[in-house]
């Protein structure tokens, strides 16, 4: 299998996945596949019970996309390990070839149709 493709792809999505989770987290430097998300800054007078309740909610939805993005930021930085190994596109379950097809729809899959909800 040509991996250089699917290393494009998946080096372009990875950059923009760090610009995007620096926008709302920082890199963990003591676990590398983490990232947590900023806190809000609250003054240290007494603030307005509606303001805690705006910066509280926009921290759990930070948190929330933080999440999402991680998840996907580590699959990806995954997938480019196997293509240096030389293990990309083998299935984490069975062992068996990933679909080209399964890979051009999501370049980071982990495993093959058969296995496609277990990753």
């Amino acid at each position: 299998m040509d991996t250089h493709a699917y290393k494009t792809k998946l080096e372009t999505e990875l950059a923009k996945l760090t610009e995007d989770l620096k926008g709302i987290g920082v890199h963990d430097p003591h676990n590398t596949s983490n990232w947590v998300e900023r806190a809000n800054d609250l003054e240290a007078t007494e603030p307005d019970p509606l303001d805690v309740a705006d910066r509280t909610e926009e921290y759990d939805e930070r948190r929330s996309t933080l999440a999402v993005l991680e998840t996907r930021w580590n699959n990806i930085t995954k997938a480019l390990k196997k293509i240096e190994d030389g293990t990309y596109g083998t299935c984490d379950v069975c062992g068996e070839p990933i679909e080209p097809a399964r890979l051009d729809a999501n370049p980071a899959a982990m495993t093959c149709e058969t296995h496609m909800n277990t990753d």
